[in-house]
């Protein structure tokens, strides 16, 4: 296995369980607008391509038409409960710490810039992170699996493709990884891991059934 210099995390599934958070507040919307609630494990599995990506797969998934004015709509109810249930993962912060003894750590995520930063600022994470390298999915990369923000991030940090893996749950972070030409690890516990279609999968690619596993990379 190479010296990973550079590690890369996902937010939502990977270091955050904010299934909940993002659940109540895509069926406030929903219900605002007339629809039924859905129910999370659903929500959950529509996570992961950016907040306008969710709001649209909601009301599609309803049947009804999107308000043009959704996407704030959404955010705005979401920015008030943002660290209501959301919590780390257990064993988050353990591996986090770890891996600042010799690595750099970084955040890609396709959820908007000030909310991630919220949500690491609260939950205590922020301190492992360097503030330019927590890139948001409506800063100035496109969203994953483009991997231009992957690959400004090894940049940064001064580290090639086979020193870099990207941490992450879904089909998306998996995509990005491949594109980057980076190791992908797994987090199996996320829920952007249900429906994950496992014959994509390689030999080399890490699959961790909880945070603690990632210790050993």
């Amino acid at each position: 296995m190479p010296p990973f210099r550079l590690a890369v995390f996902d937010l939502d599934g990977t270091l955050i369980d904010s299934r909940r958070d993002l659940t109540d507040s895509v069926n406030a919307l929903l219900v605002e607008c007339g629809a039924a609630a859905l129910p999370e494990n659903q929500v959950g599995r529509m996570v992961g391509d950016g907040a306008a990506t969710l709001v649209a797969r909601a009301f599609a998934a309803r049947g009804i038409a999107e308000p043009d004015d959704a996407l704030p709509r959404f955010l705005a109810i979401y920015q008030q409960r943002l660290t209501d249930h959301t919590k780390p993962y257990d064993g988050i912060p353990e591996v986090l710490s770890a891996f600042t003894a010799n690595k750099t750590v970084a955040v890609l995520t396709n959820k908007p810039i000030g909310s991630t930063r919220v949500i690491l600022e609260r939950l205590d994470l922020a301190r492992f992170f360097a503030p330019a390298l927590v890139l948001g999915g409506d800063g100035p990369f496109a969203r994953k699996p483009d991997p231009a923000g992957l690959r400004w991030l090894m940049q940064t940090a001064g580290a090639d493709p086979e020193q870099t893996i990207l941490i992450g749950d879904s089909l998306i972070d998996w995509r990005t990884a491949r594109a980057a030409q980076t190791h992908i690890a797994l987090a199996r516990y996320g829920f952007g891991f249900e429906g994950f279609p496992e014959g994509e999968l390689s030999p080399g690619d890490f699959q961790m059934d909880s945070p603690r596993g990632f210790l050993c990379l």
